[in-house]
């Protein structure tokens, strides 16, 4: 591969590059514990990065070759892997060497473990330490408060309210008012069950009105019947001749009887009976 990497060097660069390529990279093949000069390194990382940004160069120069993009493959295969045989990371080759983001992100978390560690024992600290120190501050500005006021001396002394007589009089008649009011109003609620006792006994009677009415109405209605019936009672029996017995003995045999009068009645003035003449046959 070393050797591919020099020829692809050569074809650009001349054959003396390539040759300087090939005699550089032929002591990085006899592994770690081989002797011969290799690049230190500290990062794999970094070692990556320089890798990347070197990799369009090496496309760049892999692009006359025959072979397309096999060849342009190739180049860059051999270009990585030379330089990988030939870096050390903190003095161990690349393959034994471990990866960087592992170890960043212990060392990453142990700071912040420590870090975590300090804002603990200083809030603790501070905990016990403040509060001390704002009591000294809280306790003199009190004190410079009192002083202050203590120094305030109002420039208007302030005179007593006194209500001119006129209102007083005026205030006791008003108390004198309310009392006869809140008398009124306690008696007023006292006589409230009272009234509505008679307001229903009212309203009750308002309803039966209507029936006592009614009831006087078919009082005069039969009344009258009555005092009808009667009459036609009278009239029907009116006095008259009673024939008389057979011991009796009259000059006239023949006696006349009066006829009964029939009792009025709407179908009679409705419908009248006719007279009839009736001649007696001699």
């Amino acid at each position: 591969p070393a050797s591919q990497a020099g020829n692809g060097g050569g074809a650009t660069a001349g054959a003396g590059a390539g040759d300087r390529a090939r005699a550089r990279a032929r002591p990085g093949r006899g592994g770690a514990g081989s002797a011969g000069p290799r690049v230190r390194c500290c990062s794999r990382r970094g070692v990556g990065a320089v890798l990347e940004l070197c990799a369009p160069f090496v496309r760049a120069l892999a692009q006359g070759q025959p072979g397309g993009a096999a060849a342009e493959a190739d180049a860059l295969w051999n270009f990585e892997t030379a330089v990988r045989e030939n870096v050390t990371i903190n003095g161990q080759p690349w393959e034994e060497a471990s990866d960087d983001s592992q170890l960043q992100s212990g060392s990453n978390i142990k700071i912040l473990e420590d870090q975590f560690d300090e804002l603990i024992v200083e809030t603790a600290s501070r905990r016990q330490m403040w509060p001390k120190k704002i009591l000294v501050h809280v306790v003199q500005t009190l004190k410079a408060e009192q002083e202050m006021l203590k120094l305030y001396q109002p420039v208007v002394k302030p005179a007593e309210i006194r209500s001119p007589p006129s209102q007083d009089a005026s205030i006791s008649d008003l108390k004198q008012a309310t009392e006869v009011a809140s008398k009124q109003i306690s008696e007023a609620m006292q006589s409230i069950p009272a009234l509505i006792e008679k307001a229903e006994g009212f309203s009750q009677a308002l309803t039966w009105q209507p029936t006592l009415e009614l009831c006087k109405l078919r009082q005069a209605v039969f009344s009258g019947c009555k005092a009808k019936e009667e009459n036609n009672a009278q009239d029907s029996v009116a006095p008259g001749e009673v024939t008389p017995t057979e011991t009796v003995t009259s000059k006239n045999p023949y006696v006349l009887l009066k006829k009964r009068k029939a009792a009025a009645s709407p179908k009679r003035r409705h419908y009248p009976i006719r007279r009839r003449k009736i001649t007696l046959s001699t």
